[in-house]
């Protein structure tokens, strides 16, 4: 069993920076892949960025590639997404998942995401 809780959401204005953190509890957070997904209103959730049980491989969207930075800390059970350049575009409510399955770096989707966090809002203003 795995509980995720994002945090770091917030109001920022475009070119501005943020830092989400998704803490997990449960003693297998380093065996999962763990994604980040957002979802705008009228849309429908999107996969943002992805990476490895170790750390060693990563995986972005087109539209925030090299604007957006995910990591991880095993020792800590958290995931992070460091997003750089806001735009107004990168709106939405943002999720933190555990995949069981690698094909989240590959297929950039959820495959066998088993664990969701509740979602913190990035609100950026132009």
């Amino acid at each position: 069993q795995v509980h995720l809780v994002e945090s770091g959401g917030g109001l920022v204005q475009a070119g501005g920076s943020l830092r989400l953190s998704c803490a997990a509890s449960g003693r297998t957070f380093s065996s999962y892949y763990m994604g980040w997904f957002r979802q705008a209103p009228g849309k429908e959730r999107e996969f943002v960025a992805a990476v490895s049980w170790s750390g060693s491989s990563t995986a972005y969207a087109d539209s925030v590639k090299g604007r957006f930075t995910i990591s991880r800390d095993n020792a800590k059970s958290t995931v992070y997404l460091q997003m750089n350049s806001l735009k107004p575009e990168d709106t939405a409510v943002y999720y933190c998942a555990a995949d069981r399955s690698p094909a989240i770096l590959r297929l950039r989707r959820c495959n066998e995401c088993d664990y969701w966090g509740q979602g913190t809002q990035v609100t950026v203003s132009s």
